[in-house]
């Protein structure tokens, strides 16, 4: 989470006030306050910081307020009634609820300003038009925007505070999932200007229907001069002119205007045409009577809506239609997210070229300082652009922000950064290296070295660094697993919602991760306070050691013979029988090491590893007298956790643990932690969740009792690309083995995957397809174990070099397991890892 800052000061008593809350300790109420925190994890500025603690299902932000204070925090904003007498010289605030505190304190900061805002609201689009705008309109203002897709009740907030004097326009997304919430963000962003995108189907759950949803929408703009939409979207349409009545009878002195656009009848902008070609849309319109036009470098349908929406703003702001054309040729691409890629010489690559000003800086910065498995860690650079502020200001506040962190190197790239190179300098444990620009970095990138570390490249898009990226990142295999760390949050948020308070994680990270890599897995449940993580074998284990990660790590296959290694890399084994007891008792006395935690594996029923019912005895006395060990916790796995007609079993299979379980607890004289749910029996068995539940496929997207399956989201998108095109005659043989003959004359594909890559053998001869351009392909012929071939005769706009979807979010691997025979495990642990992966960050 970025950290929000304005450097326009507001004094703790000011906050205060706006939030109507009362001192619970005051230490200093003249205290400025320029940031608000959220998150303990990420402080930047902490004397000057408000940390604030919110309340969520998963999560109470007042556990973390003594880390805050232990960085430096010194004014909180609380709802509980603390006792304060130990964390001294601190501010504390007490409102009946923070979240409605932080509200507060972003609308009455928004008060403090008269420059336009624009609010964009709808189902689709949002974050792209506020980018887009930002794009367009960035020559011309100062512009403060929503960071990414921060649009939510907390997001939108965190956003506003972002506002300062030397701002000239602001662009803020919203969006809601339920009615009551946009009444809530209108009053913090208070649009003069809005866009409503369009209308679908996301996030429909919370309403009745699409209207009431319309409506609740339309509340972001109850005070707001004109209103961009299209008129072509009927239902819209109908509310959005019945809300203008109800808005003008309750504002007679600035009633609301509309500002339309249509494919299909009269309009403000009338499109008249849409001409796609090649990699280029032509859009031509008529406004006021007079015929004009633009040209976007993008085909796609979405993409044209956007640039319609963001060519009517323009107007409205009343900039000429030649500006607005030359500025829509020079449109972008937007990627809303960190990328992390193996590089060369054993460095990780962290691509972030989303946007380039200072809070995506510190967020950036954040990740990198979470890539423990390096060392070193180099950061390059470019020109902040257009942010209205003077170049020394700016620069001094970057250096100060690398300087803070273990940085040992910053490659500095643009000619103000060049001419501001003092700015760094003046830091003697960074050392930096400047350039004047991309290509003088190009030129001299032969004598700097680059090996064993994290690297952190941040351009400007008019910095090109897609370049250095390209001599940055290690050249493989031309399949790529795409793996959305983001959506791996998400699904063990969804996870952790079924728990009760105090019930503990622990990750399953086993098998490479499902296939998804272990360490940069791991990496991310570290930081996201996941309590324990557990692998098959000891050497997965001390790989992830030796990559930085130092939480709790199960070892659930443990080799006797590797016991010593396991204690000296702080592994804790699973214990199953009374051989790998009595073997690694005999470790713990060699070593001279007390009381190691271990974790006793029971038989209730899988009948795979685990002590049985008659053993606890014998068991518990062993246990009872060793020095050596210390039982961490007890657990067992269930069988059948994901199957209704089973639950009698797996009922059974809880009760026998309980009942050995306590066994054990009675003779040791203390109580473990106790485990048995694994992902479906988490979702199907609250009554087993004990101390702690054991997350394994669900962490990764899929649901085997199907109960949760519609709120996951699948981490993972693997993909290649055309190697060849070609026409094959009716008759024609395709493929080894002669068993495929080409029925009509056809055009075919071959594909850079094959089951050396993990793609079954048996998904050949056409049980299975692949998607090019959206729409299903075929297999063909036997699956080759570096390529395979698939029928691209309905699909003529298909080309070599195409991207190709193997599985994905419109292919879900569940659907290769079930093409497969196979269960998605296997799919997804299979994938070779000469398949290149691509980490991916939205947060």
């Amino acid at each position: 989470m970025p950290i929000f800052a304005a450097h326009f000061m507001n004094t703790i008593e000011q906050i205060r006030k706006w939030c109507n809350g009362t001192w619970l300790a005051k230490a200093d109420n003249n205290a400025g306050i320029d940031t608000l925190a959220i998150d303990s994890r990420n402080i930047e500025h902490p004397a000057s910081s408000l940390f604030i603690a919110l309340k969520t299902s998963l999560r109470d932000g007042h556990s973390y307020i003594p880390e805050a204070w232990q960085k430096g925090v010194r004014n909180f904003l609380v709802s509980n009634d603390m006792d304060t007498t130990g964390i001294s010289g601190a501010n504390f605030i007490q409102v009946k609820d923070t979240l409605t505190a932080l509200q507060q304190i972003a609308a009455n900061h928004r008060k403090q300003f008269k420059i336009p805002v624009i609010g964009i609201t709808g189902s689709n689009g949002k974050t792209m038009i506020k980018e887009w705008l930002y794009q367009l309109l960035s020559g011309q203002y100062n512009i403060v925007r929503s960071p990414k897709s921060y649009n939510s009740q907390i997001g939108v907030p965190l956003s506003v505070w972002q506002m300062e004097a030397e701002h000239e326009l602001g662009i803020f997304e919203a969006g809601i999932s339920q009615p009551g919430e946009m009444e809530k963000l209108e009053k913090m962003i208070l649009p003069s200007l809005g866009i409503f995108t369009n209308i679908g189907e996301a996030h429909s759950e919370g309403f009745m229907n699409n209207r009431q949803k319309i409506n609740e929408k339309l509340m972001l703009f109850r005070h707001t001069a004109q209103l961009v939409y299209c008129l072509d979207h009927s239902e819209l349409n109908q509310c959005i002119i019945q809300f203008m009545h109800q808005v003008r009878s309750a504002n007679t002195e600035n009633p609301l205007q509309l500002f339309t656009w249509s494919q299909k009848q009269d309009a403000d902008l009338r499109i008249t045409d849409i001409d796609k070609s090649g990699i280029k849309t032509t859009i031509s319109a008529r406004y006021k009577g007079k015929e004009t036009s633009i040209t976007i470098p993008f085909t796609d349908d979405a993409s044209v809506e956007n640039a319609i929406h963001c060519w009517c703003l323009m107007l409205l702001l009343g900039i000429s239609s030649k500006e607005i054309k030359a500025q829509m040729l020079l449109l972008q691409p937007v990627s809303m997210r960190l990328e992390l890629r193996h590089g060369i010489n054993d460095c990780t690559v962290i691509n972030d070229s989303y946007n380039s000003d200072l809070t995506s800086l510190q967020h950036a910065l954040n990740y990198l300082d979470q890539q423990k498995q390096h060392g070193q860690h180099t950061v390059i650079m470019s020109d902040i652009l257009e942010i209205g502020r003077r170049d020394l200001d700016l620069y001094d506040e970057v250096a100060a922000l690398v300087s803070k962190r273990t940085i040992s190197r910053f490659i500095g790239i643009g000619p103000a950064l060049y001419k501001n190179k003092a700015s760094f300098r003046k830091h003697k444990k960074l050392r930096s290296i400047f350039f004047k620009s991309t290509e003088d970095f190009l030129k001299n990138f032969h004598l700097l070295t680059f090996n064993k570390e994290a690297i952190l490249l941040k351009g400007a898009r008019v910095f090109a660094f897609e370049k250095i990226g390209m001599l940055l990142e290690q050249k493989v295999h031309q399949t790529v697993m795409s793996i959305d760390l983001s959506a791996l949050t998400h699904n063990l948020n969804v996870f952790r919602a079924e728990l009760s308070p105090g019930v503990k994680t622990m990750a399953m990270v086993k098998a490479f991760a499902y296939g998804s890599g272990s360490y940069e897995i791991a990496n991310l449940l570290q930081y996201a306070g996941v309590d324990y993580l557990s692998v098959a074998y000891t050497d997965e284990g001390i790989t992830l050691r030796k990559a930085g990660i130092k939480m709790p790590i199960m070892v659930m296959s443990p080799d006797a013979s590797s016991f010593d290694r396991m204690i000296a890399w702080r592994l804790e084994p699973e214990i199953f029988n009374f051989r790998s007891l009595t073997e690694f008792m005999d470790i713990a006395q060699t070593l001279e090491v007390k009381k190691y935690p271990v974790h006793i594996k029971l038989d209730t029923g899988m009948h795979r590893l685990g002590f049985n019912p008659g053993d606890m005895e014998q068991l518990a006395k062993q246990v009872k007298e060793s020095t050596g060990i210390h039982v961490a916790s007890i657990f067992s796995h269930l069988a059948a956790s994901d199957d209704p007609n089973e639950d009698a079993f797996t009922n059974g299979q809880g009760e026998l643990f309980k009942q050995m379980s306590q066994t054990l607890i009675d003779a040791l004289g203390y109580k473990p932690m106790l485990h048995l749910c694994n992902s479906a029996g988490i979702i199907r068995h609250h009554h087993l969740h004990f101390d702690m539940v054991r997350l394994g496929l669900g962490l990764y997207g899929v649901d085997s009792s199907n109960v949760l399956q519609s709120k996951l989201k699948q981490i993972s998108t693997l993909k290649t690309n055309i190697a060849q095109v070609r026409t094959i005659p009716a008759g024609d043989n395709i493929g080894y083995g002669h068993h495929t003959i080409a029925p009509t004359d056809m055009r075919i594909a071959t594909i850079c995957i094959g089951y050396a890559d993990g793609y079954p053998r048996s998904l050949g001869k056409g049980n299975a397809y692949v998607l090019i351009h959206g729409k299903q392909a075929k297999t063909l012929g036997s699956i080759c174990m570096d390529m395979c071939m698939v029928d691209i005769t309905h699909i003529p706009e298909a080309q070599e070099g195409d991207e190709v979807i193997v599985f994905g979010k419109e292919l879900p691997v569940t659907q290769l397991a079930a093409w497969a025979n196979t269960i998605s495990y296997e799919i997804m642990t299979s994938i070779s890892q000469r398949v290149k992966r691509i980490y991916v960050n939205e947060e």
